[in-house]
């Protein structure tokens, strides 16, 4: 059996990651490819259980190295259970966010650096890098806003018993170090990382991604 493939999406909360992930999968299943969809922190029952720690607000005093630890135990466990058994069955896996996030959240938006992150992706992941990186970009001030009304919405419909906030709660300066922790990524890493405008419709940024993916890893099936 070969090997499958392993892509993830990147960028700000709001920039239509989840969106552009079941469009891919979707299109990739038509095409008679077995996709799996799952998602970072998650994609394990341990990891559901560590993201509500993550996202919630209510857990806003979180010290930035333990938010790190916690990243990667769900990270930890989520490659173990679910990414690399799929890919080892040919299977294609999508992933909404990865360590890249890390890297650029607690590494820039916290301020903890990169190196830290990289080392504890060295030790507890094996160093596994996707096949396949899709970095969307977009206006800060746009996504932040996208994210908070979105997370709103969502912790209404559920009583304000949970949210997934706590992130959208920091400042401008936050964001914007983010940010551009992605794009220096991008520009270290461009045999892996595909940097998509996705200030366009849905549509448009669905286009420009399956060109991508149908150039940089030749699917065929």
């Amino acid at each position: 059996m070969s090997r499958g493939k392993f892509i993830t999406f990147e960028g700000l909360d709001g920039c239509g990651k989840s969106t552009q992930l079941k469009k891919l999968a979707s299109a990739l299943a038509k095409q008679g490819f077995d996709v799996v969809m799952t998602r970072e922190p998650g994609g394990t029952a341990t990891g559901e259980n560590i993201r509500k720690v993550l996202l919630d607000s209510r857990t806003a005093g979180l010290d930035a190295h333990a938010e790190l630890a916690l990243m990667f135990a769900s990270r930890a466990q989520h490659i173990h259970e679910v990414i690399l058994p799929a890919v080892a069955e040919g299977k294609i896996v999508l992933c909404d966010r990865f360590t890249d996030s890390t890297e650029a959240y607690q590494g820039g938006g916290r301020k903890l650096g990169s190196a830290p992150v990289l080392e504890l992706h060295r030790i507890l992941c094996g160093n596994l890098q996707p096949d396949l990186t899709i970095l969307m970009d977009c206006d800060v001030a746009m996504s932040v806003s996208r994210a908070r009304l979105r997370n709103s919405s969502h912790a209404a419909k559920n009583n304000r018993k949970s949210d997934e906030n706590r992130f959208e709660r920091e400042n401008r300066a936050f964001f914007t170090r983010v940010h551009q922790a992605f794009l220096a990524i991008g520009k270290r890493e461009p045999h892996r990382v595909s940097i998509v405008d996705a200030r366009g419709t849905p549509n448009e940024t669905h286009r420009k991604i399956m060109e991508i993916v149908s150039a940089r890893l030749k699917l065929k099936k």
